[in-house]
């Protein structure tokens, strides 16, 4: 069921990329989709795939609140931080992970880290210091 998933994942990677929806770009999507490398020795959990798609409808409203605070109360303070990776993520799982944190104004993945890490760059409203004359 899981394999299905990560085929499903790379057909709408496709077609998000070449934005055709002809018989011949669809035969040519599955055959790269199939052709890819997997790892087939990670299996994925339904309930990981289900409970990333829940973060992706949950993050189209929160980008765009996030964009609007940006405009109207700047953001002057940046960090970088170090993001655990959820335990037992499969390739497909983890490119849902960087998406999600990509997506939102506030936050980019600068890099994937092998051993299980995700160094991620934030802007932040710098806090306000406490007037005591």
């Amino acid at each position: 069921m899981i394999g299905y998933l990560d085929l499903l994942l790379r057909l709408t990677i496709w077609f998000l990329l070449t934005a055709d929806l002809s018989p011949a770009n669809i035969v040519i999507g599955v055959c790269i989709a199939l052709i890819l490398p997997r790892n087939h020795t990670l299996t994925a959990v339904l309930k990981d795939w289900l409970h990333a798609l829940w973060e992706i409808i949950v993050a189209i409203p929160t980008a765009y609140i996030e964009a609007v605070e940006i405009i109207f109360r700047p953001h002057t303070a940046e960090d970088t931080v170090m993001e655990r990776v959820k335990p037992n993520r499969t390739p497909g799982l983890i490119f849902l992970d960087i998406f999600l944190i990509t997506f939102t104004p506030k936050t980019i993945v600068l890099k994937y880290h092998e051993d299980g890490w995700y160094e991620v760059h934030r802007v932040r409203r710098r806090k306000r210091r406490g007037v005591d004359g």
